[in-house]
């Protein structure tokens, strides 16, 4: 279900490579894309939190 969507510029080569790779794996971009977005909140999360309790104190 899509709630809104990002628009990007990407160099062409490394669209065209991505789009390549998402093929090879029978993988639509938009999921790949969600994937990592996800993955990188996932990580990063813990440190936004952890620099805005230092920023409290």
């Amino acid at each position: 279900m899509k709630d809104s969507g990002l628009r990007i510029r990407v160099e062409r080569e490394l669209r065209e490579r991505f789009l390549e790779i998402c093929r090879e794996q029978d993988k639509p971009a938009a999921q790949v894309i969600r994937e990592f977005m996800r993955e990188y909140i996932s990580e990063n999360s813990m440190l936004t939190e952890t620099k805005e309790r230092r920023n409290q104190k």
